[in-house]
């Protein structure tokens, strides 16, 4: 009888709650920059809308707090200042304290300053707020990089999808100017890429100004859709998809322009019936009417070669402009070289490894890159949504890519590139060292969370030279000649004896660019130590370069 009532007692008590939960809708002049909107990380998510005149304008779900907020996020209603606009939530329990009453807001009211919170990497982007995955649309325009991401304003998880936009005048400092496009009818605002229509011949150029045109995916029509701007900073979307629907949930445009044929070339991932990975191209005069004009495939299924996310482009070969190659690429950084004549690409070596690190991924370079470097960034999983953090995941550092010759065939390389030399506060460690099992630790006394170590180390007849930056140890094996850090291992193979390494150190882990590029492994874990070692185990080791210095945050 007991429990027959105890039962009961939940049941009334769940349908109280039940009853307890209200739709909420208000109406609201827009009368600053941002509507508030109150984070509570965990918490059941709502759907809200913001209607104008009967047209819903905005939409998306976000985990609302009821009472406490952990952090705000904030939606840009500067457009609609002076009108009357509507807020309706789906579900909101009666005692709730959110929007009531409904607060906006000129400036963020996140505490501490943003860009200055214990978990935010200082040498890579991340959104002040919400969360991040792919880079998108990365482009030279106006004089000033554009990045372009993947974007969830509302949550620090993934989700509504929008892309979000910075500026940068080096690639390192970024501004960013608000989210750019919003889901719509097309559906949530997947990947994509975009371009410089120098000679307007998409007509969407107005007063002399060339447009930048952006393709993304819509993820409910899974069309490959149509975005521009003249001034980057105002923004317009097609009326309807360039190309519709191909197969399944086909995504991720790149496109470009191909000088040799004098048209655009558009590429994006498209899955068979049987589950192949392919890549189709297409081609157009005109941005808007495109053709298709061939494919190739990649894994199946879970062999994940050629999956999503692509990027295409041509690379002289060891710097020789007589003797260039395509490169595609997808998600994972695998990688095919082979040549291209404007509609099908041929393989001419495929599958290989472009990156032997943690959790980098979607990566893109940049288009109309005004000093003719190939640079690329990528999505960086770092562990950030941690404690009461507002924002997650970051980008990597940009780095330049090149093809060289080697007896194993032609192979790229990832560089960091020239311009992260500027953040170089203080060289604290210079010159040539030995350094055996029991001689002292040439990086004592050094503490800073920012760091970039360069190493030339002929390991000899030692074990193991070993790099402690910071908490995460990076192990050199001699006799393997592999790199591990963390669980990670790496194939790194000695070139004439020695090793080149180039460690750049952040809050949120370290990212290696050795033997001049060939081995890239960025491996991502919170530091929360200040101190670095570099020991070696069984015997002695020439460091013929050994250059430590500290740097500045990007966000200074």
């Amino acid at each position: 009888m007991i429990k027959h009532c105890m039962i009961a007692w939940v049941a009334c008590l769940l349908a109280g709650r039940a009853i307890a939960q209200e739709a909420f809708d208000r109406y609201f002049v827009a009368e600053k920059k941002y509507l508030q909107l109150p984070v509570k990380n965990g918490a059941p998510k709502r759907t809200i809308e913001i209607w104008k005149d009967g047209v819903k304008l905005r939409f998306f779900e976000m985990e609302l707090a009821e009472q406490e907020a952990d952090w705000y996020a904030y939606l840009d209603i500067s457009q609609w200042k002076g009108k009357k606009i509507e807020l309706r939530v789906d579900q909101l329990s009666k005692n709730a304290r959110s929007f009531r009453p409904i607060l906006q807001r000129d400036e963020d009211a996140n505490e501490p300053k943003p860009y200055t919170e214990t978990l935010r990497g200082q040498l890579h982007f991340s959104p002040k707020r919400g969360w991040t995955n792919d880079p998108n649309g990365l482009v030279y325009y106006q004089g000033q990089y554009h990045l372009f991401f993947q974007h969830n304003p509302y949550g620090r998880g993934w989700g509504n999808m929008t892309w979000g936009h910075a500026v940068s005048k080096d690639l390192l400092h970024w501004t960013e100017l608000g989210d750019v496009l919003h889901p719509d009818g097309y559906g949530p605002m997947f990947s994509g890429s975009a371009v410089v229509d120098s000679a307007n011949s998409s007509g969407l150029g107005e007063n002399g100004n060339a447009p930048l045109v952006m393709f993304f995916t819509g993820a409910t029509c899974w069309c490959q859709g149509l975005a521009w701007t003249n001034d980057g900073l105002n923004f317009h979307k097609l009326n309807y998809a360039p190309v519709p629907r191909v197969n399944k949930d086909n995504r991720d445009p790149k496109v470009f322009w191909y000088a040799p044929g004098k048209h655009w070339v558009m590429l994006f991932w498209v899955p068979l019936d049987d589950g192949t990975h392919t890549q189709r191209f297409f081609s157009s005069t005109n941005l808007k009417d495109w053709t298709p004009t061939g494919q190739v495939k990649g894994g199946k299924g879970d062999d994940r070669y050629l999956f999503e996310c692509p990027d295409f482009f041509e690379l002289p070969v060891d710097g020789n402009a007589a003797n260039k190659k395509w490169v595609l690429s997808a998600a994972n950084t695998q990688y095919a070289i082979g040549s291209f004549d404007g509609s099908v690409f041929k393989p001419e070596q495929e599958r290989l490894q472009g990156m032997w690190g943690r959790d980098y991924y979607a990566a893109q370079t940049i288009n109309n890159e005004p000093s003719g470097r190939r640079i690329e960034i990528g999505w960086w999983r770092t562990h950030t949504d941690k404690d009461n953090m507002g924002f997650n995941q970051s980008m990597s550092l940009p780095m330049e890519l090149k093809l060289v010759s080697t007896p194993e065939g032609i192979r790229m390389v990832r560089l960091p590139v020239k311009e992260l030399e500027s953040l170089r506060a203080e060289q604290v460690l210079n010159g040539a060292k030995r350094v055996g099992e029991k001689t002292a630790n040439p990086l004592a006394g050094i503490s800073a969370d920012l760091l970039e170590l360069q190493a030339v180390v002929e390991p000899g007849k030692v074990n193991e030279v070993r790099f402690n930056l910071n908490g995460l140890e990076f192990v050199y094996n001699v006799q393997a000649q592999e790199m591990s850090a963390d669980g990670v291992t790496a194939k790194l193979p000695l070139v004439k004896g020695r090793l080149q390494l180039s460690f750049y150190i952040d809050r949120t882990g370290v990212e290696l660019f050795a033997n001049q590029g060939f081995v890239y492994m960025p491996i991502n874990k919170n530091l929360n130590g200040r101190n670095c070692s570099i020991n070696v185990v069984g015997g002695t080791a020439k460091f013929h370069q050994l250059n430590l210095y500290r740097l500045s945050s990007v966000w200074q």
